[in-house]
């Protein structure tokens, strides 16, 4: 039999969510908890919200076993310093004349061939602190500029929050990332400008911020570093089989147009075979396992998000919103960025944020005729808007790589939100315009 919720049940139960989130309840269960308060309100009876629960959980399991594929990957990456090796390839090539440009790009890069941003920012934060120091560059300039460069490359990686995005819409994971390639180079140009304005803003980092770093991070110095050139072997490997399928079907090349390959596939093989070149084959159960332990907490709330997702689509709230934009006369192609830009910052979280957006509100997003990946590009750019609140880990987690304290930290947040809200910018121009 057909559940029909109500738009107010599933708001209420969205809001719930939101909340409970808010106030450092288990993102998890405030999900679910979200999801069966709202579908008992909205006139579900205990059957009936069972099967919302488990049907939602069930809408994200595709997105749920990319995620776990694109774990071996992470895992070989951060594992074995690789993504250590190439932020400081980079910053060794530009030079501290270049030092903002240098940094910025480095966690652009390393953020965009699979690597967490926070944990991004925890690899170069050292590097920016040292170069800083010597040439007297204040923490803020010094965080916004890893932090713009880390949301750029994020929005062109393989992380959760891109496979959620394309499969939230039914992309290939390299269309998203393709399409988002414009935005992010606007997002790294506007990270550069910012961050050299503020060069001399603020506590000007020193020696002592580099020794506090090394006390609280967990990084180990000690280990060897894999060189420059088998350090790459594993990214572009990735780059390359993922960009093989939108090539063929643009040029109409046969043999590529029939290379219909998954990343589910190219991930994880990309990832070992980057493991070999850098002669860390021995490692391979420690650093599947440890990419797979990274993915856990991911995996867990696409199941609370899928089964409030599973809510909203199951109630009248998707027509009503549409019903409400169409009688305002906003364009309906707004609702894609905004529902972005909501529930990331809700949440604090770029991959949760796109998720809820995709889940809850995907279908009314299409509903205005607004194509899937036109859909896909304004949700995921404006979820990195206001990801970066105080009430996620990735505030923290930065604030201690860059031995800021809790108001250091939040006077970047504008300048943070200005990177991402350029991203968005030029993604709704991108396809409301041309």
């Amino acid at each position: 039999m057909t559940v029909s919720v109500s738009w107010i049940g599933a708001l209420i139960g969205l809001a719930l969510a939101i909340i409970l989130i808010l106030r450092k309840l288990n993102p998890v269960h405030s999900l679910l908890l979200g999801t069966i308060v709202g579908a008992l309100i909205g006139g579900a009876n205990l059957t009936q919200t069972v099967n919302i629960v488990v049907t939602g959980s069930q809408s994200v399991m595709g997105t749920v076993v990319r995620v776990l594929a694109a774990g071996v990957f992470a895992g070989v990456m951060m594992e074995s310093g690789a993504a250590n090796a190439i932020a400081r390839g980079i910053v060794d090539k530009f030079g501290e004349s270049l030092a903002i440009l240098s940094l910025a790009l480095a966690t652009m890069i390393i953020t965009a061939v699979g690597v967490f941003i926070p944990v991004a920012v925890l690899i170069v934060a050292p590097i920016a602190l040292e170069v800083g120091s010597r040439m007297q560059i204040s923490k803020l300039a010094l965080l916004v500029a890893l932090s713009g460069g880390g949301k750029a490359g994020n929005i062109i990686s393989p992380n959760p929050n891109t496979i959620a995005a394309a499969h939230g819409f039914h992309l290939e994971l390299s269309q998203l990332m393709v399409a988002d390639f414009i935005p992010a180079v606007f997002g790294l140009v506007a990270t550069v400008l910012i961050a050299s304005l503020l060069r001399h803003h603020g506590t000007i980092a020193t020696m002592a911020d580099v020794a506090a770093n090394q006390e609280q991070g967990d990084q180990q110095e000690t280990t060897t570093l894999p060189s420059l050139g088998t350090a790459i072997v594993a990214p572009l490997l990735a780059v390359i089989l993922l960009l093989m399928n939108p090539v063929g079907n643009v040029l109409h090349i046969g043999f590529l147009e029939k290379f219909n390959v998954d990343a589910m596939y190219i991930l994880p093989l990309a990832g070992l075979i980057g493991m070999l070149a850098m002669h860390q084959g021995k490692q391979v159960l420690a650093y599947t396992k440890a990419g797979m332990a990274r993915m856990t907490d991911v995996v867990l709330i696409l199941i609370g998000a899928g089964a409030i997702g599973g809510l909203i689509t199951t109630s009248t709230l998707p027509a009503a919103i549409v019903h409400l934009i169409k009688i305002s006369g906003i364009s309906g192609t707004f609702l894609a960025p905004i529902a972005g830009i909501l529930m990331a910052a809700a949440t604090a979280s770029t991959s949760t944020g796109v998720i809820l957006a995709t889940g809850s509100f995907g279908k009314a997003i299409l509903a205005f005729g607004t194509a899937p990946l036109a859909a896909a590009v304004m949700v995921h750019t404006g979820a990195t808007v206001i990801d970066h609140l105080p009430q996620g880990n990735y505030f923290h987690v930065t604030a201690n790589a860059m031995n800021m304290t809790l108001k250091e930290r939040m006077q970047s947040v504008p300048y943070e939100t200005a990177v991402g809200l350029t991203m968005t910018i030029v993604g709704v121009v991108m396809f409301t315009l041309f």
